[in-house]
C-alpha cells in the first residue's frame, strides 16, 4: 500500500499560478510513474499529466498542455504539478496517482493507476 499526501490546493484568480505537491512518506518515486487526475463537479475523472518513473518523459492532456508542468525533485521524494495561466475550467479536485508498471497506452485511464491521494481542491475564480 502506498500512501500519498497532496498539498498546495486553494483559491486562485484566473490567469494566476498554483503548484500542487505530492509525497509518498517513506518512499521515493524512482520506482513509480506519477500522474495527476482531476474531477470537476458532475464530471468524470480526467487525466491531466504524467511523468515516467525514469523522469525522462512527461505527458499532458491537450487542455493543459503549455500551461501545466509535471516534475519531480532531484531526490525523487516529491512530485509537482505547476499550474500557470489557470482558467475557471481548471476548477476541480486534483488527485495524485502512482503506479509501478502502467503502460503508456493506459496512462489516461484512471482505472489503470494503483494508488490515489486524497485529493486537493483547486478553485479558479473569474
Amino acid at each position: 500500500q502506498v500512501q500519498l499526501e497532496e498539498s498546495g490546493g486553494g483559491l486562485v484568480q484566473a490567469g494566476g499560478s498554483l503548484r500542487l505537491s505530492c509525497r509518498a512518506p517513506g518512499r521515493t518515486f524512482s520506482t513509480y510513474n506519477v500522474g495527476w487526475f482531476r474531477q470537476a463537479p458532475g464530471k468524470e475523472r480526467e487525466f491531466v499529466a504524467a511523468i515516467r518513473k525514469s523522469g525522462g518523459y512527461q505527458y499532458y492532456a491537450d487542455s493543459v498542455k503549455g500551461r501545466f508542468t509535471i516534475s519531480r525533485d532531484s531526490a525523487k521524494t516529491t512530485a509537482y504539478l505547476q499550474m500557470n495561466s489557470v482558467k475557471p475550467d481548471d476548477t476541480a479536485v486534483y488527485y495524485c496517482v502512482v503506479d509501478s508498471s502502467i503502460i503508456l497506452s493506459s496512462i489516461r485511464d484512471p482505472l489503470q493507476w494503483d494508488y490515489w491521494g486524497q485529493g486537493s481542491q483547486v478553485t479558479v475564480s473569474s
